[in-house]
């Protein structure tokens, strides 16, 4: 795993964007809210399969290209995985943390409304996404994937656009 909020490494002076492999990736938008924040029996156990969860994919390759995590009553995770298919291999596979802390969730705080989990993920394709840096360290797509210098192809969010859309089917790497 690339991008981690907590090693954000240097600023990169200037303009830069990021481009996508021409399958895209998936971003997921996960996390939990304490609505009744005082009944630590009741989330402390997610918090630690959370933090057991992210330890699993930074020690195995499994999909996941980056994490951003930031903390308050309702926390907020931004994650990068390369496609749809590895996210939820790694939910569903009963060798992982995460589908036992699931189903803990389920049977021990189920609709009570001591606390709430979310995730939402979505499907980015090349074409139909628009990034762009500015004086900013690897982050975001640009921390899962590689900063990518504006260059006169790239300097508009227009440009930068109508440039996916028509170049050659090359991985980011091979993108000049």
């Amino acid at each position: 795993m690339r991008g981690s909020q907590f090693w954000p490494g240097k600023v990169l002076p200037g303009r830069y964007t990021a481009e996508l492999g021409e399958d895209g990736l998936v971003v997921v938008l996960i996390g939990m809210r304490f609505n009744h924040w005082w009944r630590v029996d009741k989330w402390l156990f997610m918090v630690i399969g959370m933090a057991r969860m992210l330890r699993h994919l930074v020690e195995r390759d499994e999909g996941l290209l980056a994490n951003y995590t930031w903390f308050g009553r309702t926390t907020l995770m931004v994650q990068y995985w390369r496609s749809m298919e590895e996210l939820q291999a790694f939910a569903a596979n009963s060798d992982a943390p995460h589908l036992a802390n699931w189903r803990k969730y389920v049977r021990k705080i189920g609709t009570d409304g001591s606390m709430g989990a979310y995730h939402e993920a979505y499907q980015v394709r090349p074409d139909s996404s628009e990034v762009v840096y500015v004086n900013m360290p690897a982050f975001g797509l640009a921390g899962a994937l590689e900063p990518v210098p504006m260059d006169a192809r790239r300097n508009t969010a227009r440009q930068r656009i109508a440039y996916r859309r028509r170049r050659p089917n090359k991985s980011p790497a091979q993108t000049p």
